[in-house]
């Protein structure tokens, strides 16, 4: 199994992809600690995983994050799945100041704290593996609000770690995904638009496979194996960038 023996800690674990990519870790050996602000979903995650452990924590709380990782002890992968409160659907102009700028903030607060907390822990064994996650919208996505500026901030961020982290052998990667089918339901989708039905969805998704070269949207199952891949000793080489799982969508 590609991550036998590895230590990850899944921040978000108790969404959709967090909960996805949690089970595929432990399909491959890793001993996974689930971390979210729901105790409910996390719990939900765990009883479908040996022995995972589940801790309360939010991602934006720099003391909490430091604190938990203490107690985790030494760990191989971080990735960082929190979601931000992105708002879409709307164009810049008509959007209001909190809604454009919440994933901005939130997002690069909790991608940085989490980073440094683990690429501390793991600099100092040499080795480990920082991921994260966003939908590749930096290059040009309109009626994305702060999707984009977000979405350049973690990649920057990435790609600085990367270069500092390197010598000590820590690698620091990123995945762009984005229109996973399993994961635009109406329920979710809700919560920013209120207006978009189960037909808009669809709309949206075969807009969204138009603009792919391969003309197919990604699946759950792909992102969860690129992302197992990447947290392998079998990916030791790369770091510094991100694997486009959008299907062609985004420059690479």
């Amino acid at each position: 199994m590609l991550l036998t023996d590895k230590t990850a800690v899944i921040y978000g674990a108790g969404g959709s992809i967090g909960g996805a990519v949690a089970r595929a870790f432990a399909a491959e050996g890793a001993r996974v600690h689930l971390v979210g602000r729901t105790l409910e979903t996390l719990e939900a995650v765990a009883g479908d995983i040996k022995d995972a452990e589940v801790a309360v924590v939010d991602a934006l709380d720099e003391t909490a994050v430091e604190e938990h990782l203490a107690r985790v002890g030494d760990i191989d992968v971080s990735f960082n799945l929190v979601s931000r409160g992105d708002v879409q659907g709307l164009p810049i102009t008509d959007m209001p100041v909190e809604a454009f700028l919440a994933p901005v903030i939130n997002g690069t607060r909790a991608n940085f704290i989490t980073a440094r907390a683990a690429a501390r822990r793991m600099a100092e064994r040499g080795s480990g593996v920082v991921l994260t996650l966003n939908s590749g919208s930096a290059h040009g996505s309109p009626m994305m609000g702060g999707t984009g500026p977000a979405d350049a901030a973690t990649d920057s961020l990435v790609r600085n770690l990367a270069m500092e982290l390197g010598p000590r052998g820590v690698r620091a990667v990123g995945l762009w995904a984005a229109g996973i089918p399993e994961t635009l339901t109406v329920e979710k989708l809700g919560k920013v638009n209120p207006d978009l039905n189960e037909a808009a969805i669809q709309g949206i998704l075969d807009h969204l496979s138009s603009l792919r070269m391969t003309r197919r949207n990604p699946t759950l199952a792909e992102i969860t194996a690129t992302a197992v891949f990447l947290a392998s000793d079998h990916a030791a080489s790369i770091t510094g960038t991100f694997v486009n799982v959008t299907g062609g969508m985004f420059p690479g």
